[in-house]
């Protein structure tokens, strides 16, 4: 099963929000949604997992960190992103970081 946290970027939004207009206009069955939103689901974990190669270096303070279910949770302070030439600096970050080679 891949993991479902690219439903909450605005791709994934804007998928949700069409399909459930789809929904309420009966042109589509909730299970037909649901098996969209699924294969969004291991499209956009394969796409980023083979396509991206960008590089980014951060640092910052550690403000708290979990790691539960397989899924490690940063919150980082003041922090600096950086790539070759640009940077970014940011009050507060968090980052939610799942194993890219679970099945």
């Amino acid at each position: 099963m891949a993991y479902q946290l690219y439903r909450n970027t605005t791709l994934g939004n804007s998928l949700q929000e069409s399909l459930d207009e789809l929904i309420q206009t009966q042109q589509i069955t909730p299970q037909l949604a649901l098996q969209v939103l699924l294969q969004f689901d291991k499209a956009i974990n394969t796409a980023l997992a083979n396509r991206v190669r960008n590089r980014v270096n951060f640092k910052g303070s550690l403000n708290t960190y979990r790691f539960c279910d397989n899924v490690w949770t940063f919150v980082l302070n003041d922090v600096e992103f950086r790539e070759v030439t640009d940077l970014v600096k940011v009050d507060k970050v968090k980052i939610v970081a799942c194993d890219g080679k679970s099945e």
